[in-house]
């Protein structure tokens, strides 16, 4: 494959996976806690869980923000997929601690454990790529 093609094969990669913390990020900062739950609602936990959902709404929003140029933005894509990759983690910690969450939420684990790691390790192998053939001489 040519690497303009994968390329753009990685950014309507981006793209799709990008939907999940737009929607959920964005439903979870309009619903609050009732996105997850129908229980009586705690004040304090809707708020958390609010403010919570705006940053994985942003962090969708800048991960969409990398595809135009994906091939020279690994310095927003590392450190979005380390704070995607620790929030994995916590989540795990409580799969493993309280019981395992629900569908949904085992999406969302799947997501921030293994797809997103994988989309950054892919941009960086179309980083190293573009970085060769920029400085390859013309012939």
């Amino acid at each position: 494959m040519q690497p303009t093609q994968e390329r753009r094969l990685l950014q309507l990669s981006v793209a799709v996976a990008g939907i999940v913390p737009v929607v959920a990020g964005l439903a979870g900062a309009i619903s609050g806690v009732r996105f997850v739950s129908h229980a009586p609602v705690d004040m304090s936990l809707d708020s958390h869980f609010r403010y919570l959902s705006g940053l994985l709404l942003a962090i969708g929003l800048v991960f969409w923000s990398l595809i135009p140029h994906i091939e020279s933005r690994a310095y927003l894509a590392r450190p979005l997929t380390l704070i995607v990759f620790v929030g994995g983690l916590a989540r795990l910690f409580g799969t493993l601690t309280v019981g395992a969450p629900p569908a949904p939420m085992l999406f969302g684990l799947c997501m921030e454990l293994v797809v997103t790691p994988a989309l950054c390790a892919w941009q960086w192998r179309i980083a190293l790529l573009y970085a060769r053939k920029a400085a390859s001489p013309l012939v």
